[in-house]
């Protein structure tokens, strides 16, 4: 698998973040927070994701841009634990929710605890469904 993050592996649609923020469930792993949902989407890959800074925490748009390039930096390298494990399509938004910024290495420790948890989470939520019938 190429470890890019392209144009259509990328979250754009604003139906499907509002449809996400209203019907979507969470995972964290301070200072991140990952919100998703199970649905189809345009693009052809597993997942489509998206990255979020809140302005309330970080005022400078030099800040917020900065981390937000880490945040798909760690989850490009990272994605992996994601695409092998999942068979539906799914859409995710992640967001930094620390009040202060954390160097590479962290974000990167996070990125992998928060991806692992995602995926448990899904399984867990799979294997409910399927023993509901």
């Amino acid at each position: 698998m190429k470890q890019t993050l392209g144009k259509k592996e990328r979250l754009k649609s604003k139906t499907l973040i509002g449809q996400l923020y209203t019907q979507g469930k969470s995972v964290k792993a301070f200072p991140l927070r990952m919100v998703y949902i199970q649905t189809n989407h345009s693009s052809n890959f597993p997942v489509q994701a998206g990255f979020s800074v809140p302005k309330r925490n970080f005022k400078k748009a030099v800040d917020r841009n900065r981390l937000k390039r880490l945040l798909r930096e760690t989850y490009r390298k990272d994605k992996f634990i994601v695409y092998t494990e999942l068979a539906k399509p799914y859409v995710f938004m992640i967001s930094f929710i620390g009040k202060e910024a954390l160097p590479y290495s962290e974000i990167e420790i996070k990125m992998k605890k928060l991806l692992n948890s995602f995926v448990n989470d899904v399984k867990n939520n799979s294997l409910n469904e399927s023993n509901k019938d």
